[in-house]
Parts: C-alpha cells; structure tokens; sequence
C-alpha cells in the first residue's frame, strides 16, 4: 500500500547556516543534503518515498493531531502528536557554528529530542540515509553508543539514548517513554563524540540562546511583525556563514506543477537576488549579514572581466555551479520527472542581473564602507558592458527557455544598472565619463517608452512589438524607473491586476515561454503587487492581496516558490525570493498605514 504524500507545504525548515533539513508535519525528516545545501541528499524520501531515504519518528497514538511551531524567536522546530490517550513531541535542531562553539562542541550534528507530554506512548525510530541522491546505501558498523554509516565519500554517525538495532541500510529502535521521560538521537560528522544527556541538552539550549541574540538585533516593530521575523529567521537560514551566499531555495526539483517537467534545482545564490536580499536586510536592521552577502557579490565582481563575464548565478561557495542533469533513479515528487540537478539557466543571458548588482552595490555603499578603488573599476566595466549590450535580447528574469527575446524588464534594469552607477559616482565621487553613461541611461528610457507599450491600450507590455503582460513589470515602480501614480503605470497595473491576478494569486505570465504544461501562481508576484497597490494609493486592496499572500504559507509562516489554484504549495520551498518580496510590501505598507510616519526628504 503505498504511503500518503507529504505534500510540500506540510514541513518546517531548520538548518546550521551551513545545510538544511525539512520536517514534515509527522515528525518525518524527509529531505536533507549533507555536508552542505548544494551537496547530495541523505535523505530525499521527499522526492521518492519508496528509495530516497528518511528519519522517521513514530509515536503509537490513536489519530494523533499533528502540529508544528518554532520555540519563540528561533528555527528551533518542535513537532507534537497529540492523542486522547498519550501526547509527545520532539525538538528538532541542528545548532549553528556559534552554538555549537559555546556548547563545547565543533561536531556538526542533528539533534532529535524526543519527550512524551502525556500519558505512556511506544515508538518506532528508523534512520535510513540513502547517500548520493539515493544512489549508495551505506554500510553500518557498531560503534560506541550508536551506529554509522559508512559510504564510499561520506560517512556519518548517529548516537541514541536508547538501544539501537541495525538492519541493512537502516537503524532502528522500539522503546517506550511515559510522561515526562525524554529519549534523543544525535546524527552528525564521522569522528564525533558520543554525547551525554547534559551535552545534548546544552547544544539545544545554545542553539535557542544564538537565534534569539541574532533576531534581538533586528529594527523593525512594525505590523505583521511575527511574519516578518519568521521571513528573516528562514532567510537565515538560507544563507552559509561560511561564504555569505544566499541560496534560491533549500530543495531542488520540487515541481511547479504536479506531474510535470518545471522541476529545478535552485540550491545556488542568483546575483538578482543580491539587491533584494541587501535591500531586506538593512530594512530590518541586520547590517552584518547585508555587508557578509555584498562581500560575496563583489568577490564575483573582481573575478569578472571580458573573457570570464558576470554569471546569473554560482554555487553557494562562489564558483561555476555544475552542469544541469537528470537523476533516473528517483521518482520525483508526486511522480514529477525528471529530478534535475544543477541549472542550465547558469549558461544563459539575462541582462537583468546588472541592475539589481548595481543596485546592491549602490545601497551597501549608501549604508556601508565605500567601495574600493579596485572594486570600482570593476564596475565601471559591467557598465561598459551594459552600454554595449542593452539592446540584445536575452532569456529575461524568468529565465525562458524559448528563444532570446527583448523584454522590458531586462530593459529597465539596464536603466537600473547605469542609474546606480551614475548615483554611486556622484555620491562618493568617483571618476566616471558620467556624460555618456547618461546619455546611455536617457536612451533606454526613450526606448521603453517607446516600443514596450500595448498599441491599442498604451499600457506597458511584456516583450517588445508584443501584447503579452508580465508580473515581472511589477517591478518598474519598485526600482523607480516609473512614477507609482504615472497613469501609463496605473494602466499597466490594472491590466495585470485584470489579466494575471486571480483570487490575489498572481502568475508571471501567460505567454509561451518554451516548455510543456502549465505552471502554479508565482507567490513573490502577489507581494510585488500588494506594494504597487500600496504605492499607488490604494490601501485597502494592498492589506486584502498581502493578507490572502501571507495565507498561501504555511502554518509556520514559510512560503514555497509557487502555489496551486487552491492556495497550496508548489515548487522549491521555502524559497527566499518570496520571504524578501514579501518583507518589502509588508515594511512599505506598515509606513503608509503609519500617520505617525514622516520620510525623510531627499533630493
């Protein structure tokens, strides 16, 4: 009989800055890569129930309700079964660099603490790691206090407090706890010690203290606050303290639609996301991590140059990602194939990815050190290089794998690139031939205006000579190419509210864009539309379309890339474009509804 799909929505993330786990909502540990986001799953039963590999826990309740919630303040999971004869829950944690250095520890591990809240209930633990994308099922040996497992480059331990019976390929355990009794399994790196109650007890407790401290630094008081800080709690988490990279999303080739061929791996830092991860950070008042990613982003900028061009985007580490393939062994979720890994989308053109680096690097140098000589002159050509190319077509911002075609917002964030640099210059006056990058920059702006509208309408289309809309034009007013109350502008967001939005779910497109099938409702659009509307004056529809956006995640706030037609999740989840989308409409609007708040003027 084959088992009920955990379906994407039905989890929670936690993670050590370095990888990260999804748990769903039954206690299952179904998707972890290991040692780092971008390496090969351990477990992916997410991705195929029958052979990816999985950590179940499962307590011997009748018709238990499952609920999940994060210990306040922290990405601290808990996951409870509660029956009318017997309750339990357990504590999932994999406790960050800082953490496990105030424990004592330099172990990486995941900690699973199991305590029984009522009445005497009887488990079932089993740990299957399937190593290598499920394709190599480890060897296990005995080993003092638990078992590992052993692969042919990887090898892991997992420790218990309890009796451990080894199976081929698996571990497992039976036992029973009555209330008030606590059991634990510790999986972590080949090497480590076994640990004892105390030491499990003060890598949770470490852990807790370290997410409290971090988000006890944010600014933001504002409304929707609880939503914000879980939105930056998971972009945390996304991000590697290691490299100061932000991941796309944790999970790859979770699918757009199900059954169908959209399935992507997004466990790679795109350089678009460079702006609005800045852009959100400083909103809330976490400088440090802002600097950490604008770090990163200008490494990529120094290794650039004529012969080796600006990538859209890099494995989390900095370098070239791997090339995109498929993985035949595994079903897929909800039998969606094929499972790809890595991202052909790394070789395309998208000129977008300028604008939103030089607007990056525009804000970090308006609130943070200024940029280096060296770094500067590195602009200076990606400048050049918008000059020289601006009029290309290219793959665009949804990375169309139709033919290249020129699209508006890859024109506009050409403007967006020679704007900043221009501002940039002027305010740290740095040399620059500022005559000809605005001349450049004035000349984008008569060819927007006039080739990329409708001829009947005169709203703002998606394509030149095209009458297609895209949500991707959301973004005009946003980076200021556009008054938010232009009437053209207005025009062009009514069209999309009439053409792409449904029941304040928003799609990209409704164009042709090369692939089989359709997708879902891209969920970072619908928190783009909420600030336009709230831009334009029109309160009361923002707070509706951002109330029905922040419904569409789950119950612990977390959002997938897209959802289906029912408000459920699809898609790489949780996907850390849609938590920045969504910080942003929420940080505007709560200014607008403020009468109390007065901006700063500003020339």
């Amino acid at each position: 009989m084959a088992r009920p799909l955990r379906t994407i929505g039905e989890h929670g993330i936690i993670g050590d800055l370095e990888t990260a786990a999804l748990v769903a909502r039954n206690g299952t540990i179904d998707y972890l890569c290991w040692p780092s986001l971008d390496s090969p799953t351990i477990f992916a039963d997410l991705l195929d129930p029958e052979q990816g590999g999985a950590f179940e826990i499962r307590p011997e309740v009748d018709q238990p309700r499952h609920l999940q919630l994060y210990v306040p303040d922290t990405n601290v999971l808990l996951t409870r079964w509660m029956g009318a004869d017997g309750s339990a829950e357990v504590v999932d944690v994999m406790p960050q660099p800082e953490a496990r250095r105030r424990a004592g520890s330099e172990a990486r591990c995941l900690i699973r603490r199991l305590t029984v809240t009522s009445g005497t209930v009887r488990f079932t633990m089993r740990c299957a790691p399937r190593f290598d994308y499920a394709r190599e099922v480890p060897e296990l040996v005995a080993t003092k206090g638990g078992v590992r497992f052993s692969g042919r480059d990887l090898s892991l331990c997992l420790f218990a407090s309890v009796e451990l019976d080894r199976q081929e390929g698996s571990a497992s355990a039976l036992f029973t706890l009555s209330k008030g009794e606590s059991a634990w399994f510790v999986l972590g790196d080949d090497g480590m010690s076994p640990p004892d109650d105390a030491a499990v007890l003060a890598q949770i407790a470490a852990s807790t203290q370290e997410w409290r401290s971090w988000l006890g630094k944010t600014t933001y008081r504002g409304r929707w606050r609880e939503q914000v800080l879980r939105s930056a709690l998971t972009l945390k988490l996304l991000t590697s303290a290691r490299h100061g990279s932000i991941a796309a999303a944790a999970t790859f080739s979770l699918p757009e639609t199900r059954g169908g061929e959209r399935n992507w791996d997004y466990r790679a830092t795109w350089i678009r996301d460079a702006s609005f991860t800045v852009y959100a950070f400083l909103r809330l008042g976490f400088i440090d991590e802002a600097e950490h990613f604008y770090r990163w982003v200008g490494r990529r900028i120094m290794a650039s140059d004529h012969d080796n061009p600006l990538r859209i985007l890099y494995a989390l580490d900095g370098t070239l990602p791997g090339e995109e393939r498929a993985l035949p062994n595994l079903a897929g979720y909800a039998d969606s194939r094929p499972v790809r890994i890595g991202n052909a989308a790394s070789k395309q053109t998208q000129l977008d990815i300028f604008g939103d680096l030089l607007d990056s690097a525009y804000l970090a140098n308006k609130y943070g050190p200024a940029i280096p000589h060296e770094g500067w002159q590195h602009v200076c050509g990606l400048v050049e290089h918008v000059i020289e190319h601006w009029q290309s077509p290219d793959a665009g911002i949804w990375e169309m794998r139709s033919e290249p075609r020129h699209f508006l917002h890859s024109r506009v964030m050409c403007w967006v690139a020679l704007d900043r640099a221009i501002r940039l210059a002027k305010k740290r006056s740095l040399p620059a031939p500022l005559v000809a990058w605005a001349e450049a920059r004035d000349a984008i702006v008569d060819d927007v205006w006039s080739n990329f509208r409708h001829p009947e309408h005169g709203y703002f289309v998606q394509a030149r000579g095209g009458t297609a809309l895209d949500a991707a034009l959301l973004m005009l007013p946003l980076v200021r190419f556009v008054s938010s109350t232009d009437p053209v502008w207005l025009k062009t967001l009514d069209a999309i509210g009439a053409q792409l939005c449904d029941d304040g779910l928003v799609y990209r497109y409704r164009s042709d864009d090369g692939l089989e099938g359709r997708e879902g409702a891209f969920t970072t659009c619908t928190f783009w539309y909420a600030e336009c509307l709230a831009r334009a004056g029109r309160l009361e529809e923002a707070q509706m379309i951002l109330a029905k956006g922040v419904a569409y995640g789950n119950d612990l706030g977390l959002f997938a890339e897209e959802t289906d037609p029912q408000g459920l999740a699809l898609g790489n989840f949780p996907q850390a474009l849609t938590h920045l989308a969504f910080i942003s409409a929420a940080h505007f609007l709560d200014r607008k509804l403020d009468p109390s708040h007065r901006p700063l003027w500003q020339p």
